[in-house]
């Protein structure tokens, strides 16, 4: 249906999760790796996520998105959609969106990792319980 129509696209990247986010011009249908959104994400805080940057900018109606999304829970998954969709939609018009998304913090990359399990204890921070005896 997409194929040959013209396209903006943007990558986002959350935890460990990698979003693949092209946005052509249409009526507001956002497609997740070929479902729906409503089929995709089950809370409607992650559906809220998603579409932040089009409500921001008020563009809800005037695009369609197509997003390949991989790696991560439903979380990361749903901000890495938010970050390509804002970096599309830079490409679309820069110079008036550039402010309002910029101003949202929707174009930094969230660099909070998982941080790594240590020696000695069971988890990155969790040691094992302490016996006296």
């Amino acid at each position: 249906m997409y194929d040959t129509k013209t396209y903006f696209y943007g990558t986002g990247r959350r935890k460990s999760s990698v979003a693949r986010v092209r946005v052509y011009p249409g009526s507001g249908n956002i497609t997740i790796n070929d479902r729906d959104i409503d089929d995709y994400f089950g809370l409607e805080t992650l559906k809220l996520i998603v579409r932040q940057p089009l409500a921001l900018t008020g563009n809800t109606d005037k695009f369609d998105i197509v997003c390949r999304v991989a790696g991560g829970g439903v979380t990361g998954q749903a901000g890495a959609i938010r970050h390509g969709l804002a970096r599309a939609l830079l490409q679309v018009n820069s110079e008036e969106l550039r402010p309002i998304l910029k101003k949202a913090g929707l174009l930094t990359r969230d660099p909070r990792m998982k941080e790594r399990k240590k020696y000695g204890l069971k988890a990155a921070r969790r040691a094992p319980q302490f016996s006296k005896r």
